[in-house]
């Protein structure tokens, strides 16, 4: 690259830094990338990390020492996680939306690369703290999710099966109990597609009694991975029994009333996760 000036440099560098976010990068890789001193690098990236936190963009953390350098932490200040919950709650509120059993219909919602991407970024920043090495869902509604997280998170993705693929090699599947229906289902995971041991976030785009996240819970148990959170876009209020306690949910759905086509949507518990992350 050729020598920039620093106006040049400092847009350069916020292009960089946010499209490899959690990812270390040392002061010498921009001093050689700008043809530039340390110490000029360091003043940019005063800059970028001032700009990163009035704005809500994000932190940029100092990592000192010969090893050290700085490293882009994706962030969602209140306002923003507000706008994001209230909008998903007035799409959710669209009576035209419910389906017959009272199901309703999200597909414009997962399938919306924008919004994905801002509600991926909202739950990164949450989960900002913890140390996440996979995103696990389930195909196939909850990929985009999966997907719009791990990308904030600089994670990969491992996807759940239903049914059993050749070109996925080896399996580990489990029957598991449906926290709804009480039926018995199989779920699957290429053992190579997750590494033992690992950190798992998992990622569900809805949930109702959480028997799918229970299930998940179950098969990462065959991984020996640690479940480090639950990550849900929207979950059910009328539960007289929920499987799993501890999770984020960035919408509830408070009513649901077929006959007179009504749907009432409430923010779920992602705002307070929120205020304790930016508290510590």
């Amino acid at each position: 690259m050729k020598k920039l000036k620093r106006s040049g440099r400092l847009v350069d560098m916020t292009y960089y830094l946010i499209n490899q976010p959690h990812q270390l990068v040392s002061l010498s890789y921009f001093a050689e990338r700008y043809q530039s001193a340390k110490s000029s690098i360091s003043e940019d990236l005063t800059i970028v990390k001032e700009i990163f936190e009035t704005q809500g963009i994000g932190s940029l953390l100092t990592i000192p020492g010969a090893s050290g350098g700085v490293k882009y932490v994706p962030g969602v200040d209140q306002e923003e996680g507000d706008r994001l919950t209230t909008k998903l709650c007035q799409a959710l509120m669209n009576k035209e939306r419910l389906l017959p059993g009272g199901y309703l219909y999200m597909m414009d919602i997962l399938g919306n690369p924008q919004f994905m991407n801002d509600i991926g970024k909202l739950f990164a920043a949450v989960f900002a703290n913890q140390r996440i090495d996979a995103i696990l869902t389930v195909a196939m509604k909850g990929i985009p999710l999966a997907y719009a997280i791990g990308s904030h998170l600089n994670v990969p993705v491992s996807i759940v099966r239903r049914d059993h693929r050749v070109t996925e090699g080896s399996m580990v599947s489990i029957n598991y109990v449906s926290g709804s229906t009480k039926r018995i289902q199989t779920m699957s995971l290429a053992r190579r597609s997750l590494k033992e041991g690992a950190n798992v976030l998992i990622v569900d785009d809805f949930m109702k009694a959480g028997g799918t996240a229970r299930g998940m819970m179950d098969l990462l148990q065959e991984f020996k991975a640690e479940v480090v959170g639950i990550g849900v876009l929207v979950e059910a209020e009328d539960v007289e029994e929920r499987l799993v306690d501890d999770y984020v949910s960035i919408s509830r759905l408070a009513e649901v009333n077929e006959k007179e086509m009504q749907v009432h949507a409430v923010p779920g518990n992602i705002l307070n996760k929120l205020n304790e992350v930016t508290k510590e």
